[in-house]
């Protein structure tokens, strides 16, 4: 006979507190631009050799997507005979807004993060189809973006038009999910720096993405991360730039204020 659910949910939580043993990481180690306050980029729960590949743009190999978006930056698409360099005045002028994804948009009445972004400018300005989800063109123009704002620290908004998408997010943070019964929170902040299998725990900041993870051999989404973890708790995933997940973004980029923009992050 198998197991049944409850009992499932059991042993998997007894197998994951098994695996929370001891914390993989000096605590007290100064790790400057990456720490402020108690909030740690997951660039201080990497390996060295990981860390040694970010810091370096000819061995980060999440580089040659931001490669990919500067070319298309000057590529002409769509019925209005446009590229991006044709309203901007040069890469430069994007230095500084993806610190302040994702934002709220009142004709939407709703959230929009820097992918979106990019797709409302392809459709209304350029008047080309959109990207997909993690297509190399969107991955890529959005990696090339938010370098443009490299080391400057995220400052998301919370408040005001904000405030009940912020605790729409905090709270499915929060809520339990899967088979598995967790929520985002009891990896993230509950067991912080203990080690699950192979993987040291990280405060699961979103300040790095879109990332180049070792585990996906390429680039990939928050989005993605967060349809990841969904699936390990044996949860049903939400849909890329769900209003679920927009939240979670949000609250994601709340809890990483004042790290630095590290895009494109190299992680495990």
């Amino acid at each position: 006979m198998g197991k049944t659910p409850s009992k499932l949910i059991l042993a998997g939580c007894l197998a994951l507190t098994a695996c929370f043993a001891g914390k993989a990481f000096a605590a007290d180690k100064k790790w400057g631009q990456y720490q402020v306050e108690d909030r740690r980029s997951g660039y201080t729960f990497a390996a060295p050799e990981t860390r040694a590949m970010q810091d370096d743009n000819f061995q980060n190999p999440g580089m040659l997507w931001a490669e990919i978006g500067e070319e298309l930056w000057e590529k002409t698409e769509g019925e209005a005979g446009k590229a991006c360099a044709s309203c901007h005045n040069g890469p430069e002028t994007m230095k500084g807004v993806a610190v302040s994804y994702p934002k709220y948009v009142a004709e939407k009445k709703n959230l929009e993060n820097l992918e979106q972004r990019i797709n409302r400018c392809r459709t209304d300005n350029m008047k080309a189809k959109p990207w997909k989800y993690e297509s190399k063109e969107l991955l890529g123009m959005t990696v090339f973006v938010r370098n443009q704002s490299l080391g400057m620290p995220m400052n998301v908004k919370v408040d005001g038009e904000y405030a009940p998408f912020f605790e729409k997010g905090k709270a499915f943070y929060e809520q339990r999910r899967g088979q598995l019964d967790l929520a985002c929170k009891h990896c993230h902040e509950d067991f912080e720096g203990g080690q699950l299998r192979a993987n040291i725990l990280s405060q699961g900041q979103g300040n790095g993405f879109p990332v180049y993870r070792l585990k996906w051999s390429g680039v990939g989404s928050l989005h993605r991360r967060f349809r990841g973890c969904n699936k390990q708790v044996r949860s049903k995933p939400y849909g890329y730039g769900s209003d679920e997940y927009l939240a979670l973004e949000l609250y994601v980029m709340w809890r990483g204020r004042g790290l630095p923009v590290e895009t494109p992050a190299v992680r495990n």
